[in-house]
C-alpha cells in the first residue's frame, strides 16, 4: 500500500490483518495522495485576480496560529492535502504569530513568521487553488494584545487581558493599525475576517458603564457601534473586500437594533455551533433572525478538533463527524431562505480556548478528522449503497464513517 508521500513511511500490514482488493483500499486512500509540488517563487505576483472558489458554498480549513503554528514547509504538504480532500481556502487566524512593525513590534511572538514566510504561504496557497482569508481579532480574545503592560489601559476590565475597552480612544486606533498591517500583507484577499466574538466583561469598565447609564443600558447597541466601525474601517480601507465575523454576539441583540446600527450592509456573521448533537432548529431561527435583519449572506462554522476539551489530546472522530452532518443537514435546508446567501463553512480547528489556556490536541493528529469531515460536506451524507472495506481491523465505508463490526463487502448501514 502507498498511501502517498504525506504519511511518509507506512510500516507493513501484519499477516494477521486480511486486507480485500487492493483497488479499494487504493481508492479509500485516494485523498492522501500527495501531489509533486515545485518549490513556489518567494515573491508577490502583482495584479492578480482573486481566487475563484469552488461552485456552491465554500469549504475554508480554519489555522488558529495562537500555538504551536505549523512551520512553512509543514504547509508545503498540508497544503495539497487540503485541496485534495475538497478545500477550497485557509482561514489564517495569525494572532501573535504574524510579523508586526513599528509601534507593534512587541505582538510578535519569538516564532512569529516572516515576511517572506508569508510571501511563501501565499504562493502556495495559490497554487494548491486555495484562497487565503486573514483573520485579525479587534474586540475579544485580545489577550495577546493586552497582557502587555503598555496596553493595560486599554482593558475592559483591568484584571483581564481579554477584552478591549470600546471607548477608549487609543483602542480603535491600536485595531486599526493592527488590521492595516494585516491587509496590507493581503492585497488580493477578497474576505477578511475580525472576530469579534465572545467579548468578555463589556460593560463592566466606568467608561462603558458611563455610556450605558446614558444609553438605557443596552449592551447590544455597545457591540454594534465598535463592531460597524471596524467593519467600515476595512470596507473602506479597499474597496471590495467583505467582512466576516462571529456571530455569537449578535444573538440576543433585536433584528431592528442590528438593522439599525447598518452592521447588515457591511458584513456577515457566521453562525458557529461545535457540537455533536446541535440544535438544528435553533440554527434555523438564527438564520430567520439575520434575514430579519437584513444580512444578504451567512457563513457557518464546525469544528474538526478543539471544540471539546481544553486539554484534548486526541480527536473524538464521531463527535467531529456528528457535527458536520448536522451541519449537512442545516445547509439543506437553505432553500428555505432564498433572500439569503450561504457564502460558505468554516472548519475551524482550535489550537488554544485563549492565548493563555494550554493547547488543544495539536494540528497533526487532527488531520484524520479533518479528512473525514471534507469529504463529508463534499459528498453528502452516505446513502447506504457503499461497500465496507477492511483496513487495519477497522471497517470503515469510502466516505470514512464509522461502522460498528460488519463484513468486508457488506453494504454499509449509516
Amino acid at each position: 500500500m502507498d498511501p502517498g508521500s504525506f504519511w511518509h513511511q507506512v510500516p507493513k500490514v501484519k499477516e494477521a490483518v486480511t486486507v480485500h482488493k487492493s483497488e479499494d483500499i487504493n481508492s479509500l486512500f485516494n485523498w492522501a495522495q500527495k501531489p509533486e509540488v515545485p518549490e513556489p517563487p518567494v515573491k508577490k505576483e502583482a495584479g492578480t485576480a482573486p481566487l475563484e472558489t469552488s461552485k456552491g458554498p465554500a469549504r475554508i480549513v480554519h489555522l488558529d496560529l495562537k500555538g504551536a503554528a505549523p512551520k512553512v514547509k509543514y504547509m508545503k504538504q498540508i497544503f495539497p492535502l487540503f485541496s485534495s480532500l475538497g478545500a477550497d481556502g485557509v482561514l489564517l487566524e495569525y494572532e501573535d504569530m504574524f510579523p508586526y512593525h513599528g509601534n507593534l513590534t512587541i505582538l510578535r511572538s519569538p516564532y512569529a513568521y516572516s515576511m517572506e514566510d508569508i510571501e511563501e504561504i501565499k504562493s502556495l496557497a495559490k497554487l494548491n487553488k486555495l484562497e487565503l482569508i486573514p483573520l485579525v481579532q479587534v474586540f475579544g480574545h485580545l489577550e495577546f494584545v493586552l497582557k502587555h503592560e503598555r496596553y493595560f489601559h486599554l482593558r475592559e476590565v483591568s484584571a483581564f487581558p481579554n477584552s478591549l475597552n470600546p471607548h477608549h480612544p487609543g483602542s480603535v486606533a491600536l485595531v486599526k493599525d493592527m488590521v492595516s498591517q494585516v491587509m496590507d500583507c493581503h492585497p488580493d484577499a477578497r474576505w477578511f475576517h475580525m472576530g469579534a466574538d465572545e467579548v468578555r466583561g463589556l460593560g463592566e469598565s466606568q467608561d462603558s458603564k458611563n455610556w450605558l447609564h446614558s444609553n438605557k443600558g443596552d449592551v447590544g447597541k455597545m457591540f454594534l457601534n465598535h463592531a460597524v466601525s471596524l467593519a467600515r474601517f476595512i470596507t473602506e480601507r479597499r474597496s471590495g473586500v467583505r467582512v466576516i465575523l462571529w456571530d455569537d454576539m449578535l444573538r440576543k441583540i433585536s433584528p431592528a437594533t442590528i438593522k439599525e446600527s447598518g452592521l447588515q450592509d457591511l458584513a456577515s456573521p457566521t453562525i458557529w455551533n461545535y457540537l455533536k448533537k446541535m440544535d438544528t432548529d435553533g440554527i434555523g431561527t438564527l438564520i430567520s433572525r439575520y434575514h430579519e435583519a437584513g444580512f444578504k449572506g451567512i457563513w457557518f462554522a464546525s469544528a474538526f478538533k478543539g471544540g471539546t476539551g481544553i486539554d484534548q489530546r486526541w480527536t473524538p472522530l464521531d463527535y467531529q463527524l456528528q457535527n458536520h452532518l448536522s451541519w449537512i443537514k442545516v445547509m439543506n435546508s437553505m432553500t428555505k431562505y432564498p433572500s439569503i446567501t450561504l457564502h460558505g463553512i468554516l472548519l475551524t480547528g482550535w489550537q488554544r480556548f485563549e492565548h493563555h489556556t494550554v493547547l488543544c490536541e495539536l494540528l497533526p493528529v487532527g488531520i484524520p478528522s479533518l479528512a473525514m469531515c471534507l469529504q463529508s460536506l463534499k459528498h453528502g451524507k452516505c446513502q447506504g449503497n457503499c461497500k465496507i472495506v477492511t483496513f487495519s481491523g477497522a471497517n470503515l465505508c469510502y466516505l470514512f464513517y464509522l461502522h460498528s463490526a460488519v463484513d468486508d463487502g457488506d453494504t454499509c448501514t449509516c
